[in-house]
């Protein structure tokens, strides 16, 4: 059985890993393949062009797991939309019906909720355009693939941080880092659990729901996530003031649906996850 995921970059491949250690066939499209490390058959592609290369026959599941070039509305269409749209006409183009297709989106598509908290059940109000265009491409999945036997899933991730990302400790570490006046609720996963999400959600037995929230068990404040890394860092703690506009808004995700299946975080909080990049734990795969 193959697994195909369609935008093997960071998270696809550290996904791709996890699949293939689990006895699975997996092929990786990627514009740049010589980066994918062997145990992934590479495949260029290019998921915002049409004529995408053959599906293989024996694809039980597809993962598609893109990512914008520069954070325009442009980049954005061209890189969810497209290229969801582009996957799902090469899988009917090729005839295969694949079990399960999974589409990693954002927490983004609910916009800000003041602090409050958010699921699955919660109507999407996107408060910006890398949330509108992330909505309609899950639209585009769940419309197309309604009338057949494949499962559309859609993992809205919050913010994935781990080898590779460490925004937040660089802005601790430079100074640059600041703590709203007012306290703005963060979302995050680390990229190991975001990538094992991927792998249970794709091949657990249970009927999947169409969509699942992938954050871990604590939707924290800015200011004690700073705070708490500047201790680790042996820094003082960065300063109040205004810290510009939250690029997630304000508000807590619950992860209990994806919980439900049976996933365990390997970092339920930040604090594990935090540790662990400063401890060097992880690899981050090109």
């Amino acid at each position: 059985m193959t697994i195909l995921v369609a935008g093997c970059g960071d998270l696809g491949t550290e996904a791709g890993l996890r699949f293939t250690a689990a006895g699975h066939t997996v092929v990786g499209w990627r514009r740049s393949p010589s980066k994918l490390p062997p145990d992934i058959k590479a495949v260029a592609a290019d998921l915002s062009s049409p004529g995408l290369p053959p599906i293989p026959a024996d694809t039980t599941a597809v993962v598609i797991a893109v990512a914008a070039d520069s954070s325009s509305e442009d980049a954005y269409r061209t890189a969810y939309v497209s290229g969801v749209t582009h996957v799902l006409d090469a899988l009917e183009r090729d005839g295969v019906t694949p079990r399960r297709v999974l589409f990693v989106s954002s927490t983004a598509v609910y916009g800000d909720a003041g602090g409050g908290w958010v699921d699955e059940s919660t109507t999407p109000i996107p408060g910006s355009f890398s949330g509108r265009v992330l909505r309609e491409a899950e639209d585009i999945l769940h419309e197309r693939l309604s009338e057949a036997p494949t499962a559309a899933m859609v993992l809205r991730l919050g913010g994935i941080y781990g080898p590779g990302r460490t925004r937040l400790i660089d802005q601790v570490r430079n100074g640059t880092a600041v703590i709203p006046d007012t306290p703005r609720y963060t979302n995050r996963i680390h990229r190991d659990d975001a990538a094992g999400a991927i792998v249970q959600l794709c091949t657990m037995d249970d009927e999947p729901s169409p969509v699942y929230v992938g954050v871990d068990d604590d939707p924290a404040e800015l200011g004690d996530v700073l705070r708490f890394l500047a201790s680790e860092l042996g820094l003082e703690g960065p300063p109040s003031g205004n810290a510009g506009d939250g690029r997630g808004g304000n508000k807590r995700c619950s992860n209990r649906l994806l919980r439900g299946t049976g996933y365990s975080l390997v970092y339920p909080t930040f604090r594990e996850g935090y540790r662990a990049i400063l401890a060097g734990v992880g690899v981050r795969h090109p």
